[in-house]
């Protein structure tokens, strides 16, 4: 009991009760039980400095009372937290302070450690974790090497946006307006040397996944649109006058007599071959090229922007008729999707048709629409014209005929082109995880390799200089490979991290087989081992961290695997994962992804990491948009639970509406939630603090009220089941008010709605559950029962309708004839108008349900 205060004292109640269950342990998950295991999981926050906002609680007091509602129920579950703590934010406040972004970041995990023990959520405090502990990012550095043994992980060169006024390279989020956050310069895009994971090798596995899974429709289209897997062939264009050849994708071959020009990514390499230095043309394509550098590729691919373009001086020849077609570089063609190429056919599809008639390029229709229409660019089915040997065959049968013949000339092939894109796997940033990845010449590198059979057969080189350098993996055994201290945390100035400004971390003498690592300024070591290397300056991106995180909390000490066997065959993968729908495609994608390997490599027993999925929706401002600083309608849960308290906020949250959908906050709503606590409490307590005189030994509900707890009961139980946390509030506030009439009350009756209002409203279910004089915790008295021979009603209501339309309804005895509910119905007083002095032709009654009388 937390005080002897005479009225709902929740200032002191909450803080007292969350200090016993920390006191107590009273939520820590045991990796072996005779229980069934429930496993309950939040998408981990990142801990910004602003602190916990209102949608935070949202999402995690749905996963709470699921997780307080399951132990009443008798599982053994686990529900835990942790910090997605890498990240932009830290870093830039390390820029401008000089602070350590490891030292920000913990003050923030305080902060909302505070805020959400304040809310007296129900998590295990002992598996917390955070991506940026040493312990933790080991495994994400042991994880990307089990990708790069698996040849899953390559170097390219890869676009980024770079500021030549700053020198360096800024994130999407650091760009407004086409120039830097800091300073207003401009910006350009420019390639640098990058890890990419192959996610593209997987893209058929993780498209057949999402059959199995329990998700959202919407999530699941997203993620399918976001892999995009098309059907179709693979053509070969000779370029006129030279050697070399345009290789494109189409999902329609059927269209290639209507291919009456080409278009190339202005970053395509054939460029260089087909418009040379010399030609008239090239000053034209470099111009555009500088202008297409300041767009992202999203403006780049924007259907609704102008078109744009250059033609190059060459021509390719169209493979299925001989023709000489213009070959154009666009900005609206993008050299990460497909073959960087595509033939352009205007009369049946939107942007080549916008192209050719911003350029007066030739637009002969090849496929007769259906409806006889005339109008282009077409889009829909017909049959095949213009198109010698196939004129008149439907337009499937024509794609697969062309197909074939193309396939048996050897200039094309069908195939499966897929518009995932592989993971662009680096960061030129400090605080993210270091690669655990050294760069050696060959010479090294072959000497390292007869000492390492764990290297993968296939290196992973890129050439700089005219030399080729090889990545060389650390062994496991030097694992964790940590960030070391830096003077600044300002970019190197050459588009690499600041770690590249690290000279004796960077350049080392590195021992092959143990990972040992000296100053390369030092003497060479004495071994056959050691080499000279240079470390990855690039870092991992802040996807890294959470994309296993799940995982880690089976067995978070574990310091010989990433989870043992035994946990992660106990508790498998969650069985209810809830955040926020704007996770929907890139956390969601790279999570299966990394899962997938691990299945493939044994190391997980799951194909699927998350099986059943939910999203929150997003809580607006009062004024119905969503909450930002900059509009001044963030609502902070520390102002709510000072005022009202934890509990009322938490019924709050989850009364507002369905917990899938978007709602506005409205701070007059909170006020009745917080009326309907108080009620609870002067049902148990006196005005004195001491038990309610209507408790008395011996009292019996009246039979409505009994039947009204047995179905709060019931729907109670069953509504957290279904998520559905705002009706079960509803019904317990039906219950308290029948109470509220009770003459006398059973101290069972109130214990059985302290137990079912204990997972949403823990800290006064807990101090008025031991005000009655229970010992224990509430938590730990198990879950109410209803009995469903007292749901059973001795009357029934009958809709009465006048011929078909609804007038009223009559209250009558279950067992009631048709002819005595006949009879009340016409007597009753608001029917009876309805019918007047006509006579009743015919009834109709389904029995218990439905009386309508035909006049």
């Amino acid at each position: 009991m937390a005080t002897n205060c005479k009225d709902y004292d929740f200032l002191e109640i909450e803080p007292h009760w969350q200090s016993f269950w920390e006191q107590t342990n009273a939520f820590r998950a045991e990796n072996q039980s005779t229980r069934p295991k429930y496993y309950v999981l939040d998408m981990f926050p990142y801990p910004s400095g602003a602190g916990l906002h209102i949608g935070h609680p949202e999402g995690y007091t749905a996963t709470d009372i699921l997780a307080r509602y399951k132990r009443a129920r008798g599982f053994n579950v686990l529900h835990p937290i942790g910090w997605d703590a890498f990240g932009l934010p830290a870093e830039q406040h390390a820029v401008k302070t000089g602070t350590h972004p490891a030292t920000n970041t913990a003050a923030n995990i305080v902060n909302f450690k505070r805020q959400i023990k304040a809310l007296g959520f129900s998590y295990d405090w002992d598996r917390e974790l955070a991506t940026t502990d040493a312990g933790y990012f080991r495994w994400t550095q042991w994880i990307f090497l089990q990708l790069f043994k698996k040849g899953l992980a390559y170097v390219d060169e890869r676009p980024v946006w770079w500021c030549p006024e700053l020198r360096t390279v800024l994130a999407n989020e650091e760009i407004v307006d086409g120039k830097s956050e800091v300073g207003g310069f401009p910006v350009e895009r420019r390639n640098l040397r990058q890890w990419v994971l192959r996610i593209t090798a997987y893209a058929e596995q993780l498209l057949d996944g999402l059959k199995g899974v329990d998700w959202p429709d919407s999530t699941k289209r997203m993620q399918e649109a976001w892999i995009g897997r098309s059907e179709g062939a693979e053509v070969e264009f000779q370029v006129d006058g030279h050697a070399g050849e345009i290789r494109v994708f189409t999902t329609r071959p059927d269209t290639l007599f209507g291919a009456t020009y080409m278009v190339l990514a202005p970053e395509h390499p054939l460029i260089e071959l087909i418009a040379p230095a010399n030609s008239p043309e090239r000053a034209a394509i470099e111009k555009y090229r500088a202008e297409v550098a300041k767009k992202s590729d999203l403006e780049r691919t924007d259907l609704a922007k102008g078109k744009s373009g250059v033609f190059t001086g060459a021509y390719a020849i169209n493979p299925v008729n001989g023709q000489k077609i213009p070959i154009w570089t666009a900005d609206y063609v993008l050299m990460s999707y497909g073959t960087g190429a595509i033939m352009a056919v205007p009369a049946h599809d939107e942007r080549d048709y916008e192209f050719a008639q911003q350029y007066n390029l030739p637009i002969p229709r090849v496929i007769a629409a259906a409806d006889g229409s005339d109008t282009l660019p077409y889009t829909g089915d017909g049959k095949l014209i213009n198109s010698p040997g196939y004129e008149g065959l439907d337009w499937p049968e024509a794609k697969k005929k062309i197909t074939a013949d193309l396939a048996a000339k050897g200039i094309g092939k069908g195939t499966i082109n897929y518009k995932l894109r592989d993971w662009l796997f680096s960061r030129q940033r400090y605080w993210g995880e270091p690669f655990p990845i050294v760069w050696v010449n060959e010479t090294d590198y072959r000497r390292a390799a007869a000492l390492r059979p764990d290297l993968p057969a296939s290196p992973v080189t890129f050439a700089e200089g005219g030399v080729n350098y090889f990545a060389l993996p650390l062994p496991d055994t030097a694992l964790p490979l940590t960030l070391p201290d830096v003077q600044s945390y300002l970019p190197s100035g050459t588009g690499e991290s600041p770690l590249a400004n690290q000279t004796d971390w960077l350049e080392v003498w590195f021992d092959a087989t143990t990972g040992a690592a000296v100053p390369a300024t030092s003497a060479k070591p004495s071994g056959d081992a050691w080499v000279r290397a240079r470390r990855e300056t690039n870092t991992m991106p802040q996807w890294a961290g959470s994309c296993w995180y799940y995982l880690r909390y089976l067995d978070p000490q574990n310091t010989a695997a990433l989870a043992s066997p035994e946990a992660m065959k106990y508790w498998g993968v969650p069985d209810l994962y809830v955040g926020g729908a704007e996770h929907a495609v890139l956390h969601l994608l790279y999570a299966r992804f990394w899962h997938k390997v691990l299945f493939d490599l044994g190391v997980v027993p799951q194909s699927e990491p998350f099986t059943k999925l939910f999203h929150q929706g997003i809580i607006l401002g009062e004024d119905g948009v969503k909450m930002s600083k900059s509009r001044g309608n963030v609502v902070n849960p520390d102002d709510i639970i000072r005022d009202y308290g934890a509990d009322t906020l938490r019924l709050y949250l989850m009364f507002l509406g369905p917990l899938e959908a978007m709602k506005p906050w409205n701070p007059k709503g909170i006020e009745g939630v917080h009326r309907f606590l108080r009620k609870v409490w002067r049902e148990c307590l006196d005005a004195e603090g001491a038990v309610n005189p209507r408790i008395a030994p011996g009292a019996a509900l009246s039979a409505e009220t009994e039947k009204l707890l047995h179905e709060t009961i019931r729907k109670v139980g069953d509504d957290i089941e279904g998520l559905r946390f705002n009706t079960a509030i509803s019904q317990m506030m039906i219950l308290v008010n029948a109470l509220q009439k009770e003459t006398a009350l059973p101290r069972a009756a109130l214990l059985d709605l302290l137990r079912l209002l204990a997972p949403f409203a823990p800290h006064v279910a807990e101090e008025l559950w031991s005000r009655l004089g229970k010992t224990g915790s509430v938590m730990n008295a198990g879950w109410p029962s209803f009995d469903a021979g007292k749901l059973v009603s001795d009357t029934v209501k009958v809709v009465i309708q006048v011929n078909g339309k609804h007038r009223g309804d009559v209250s009558v005895a279950r067992d009631a004839a048709e002819a005595e509910i006949v009879r009340m119905a016409l007597a009753n007083p608001k029917i009876a108008p309805h019918i007047a002095d006509k006579p009743v032709k015919r009834t109709v009654y389904i029995k218990g349900r439905l009386l309508n009388l035909l006049v």
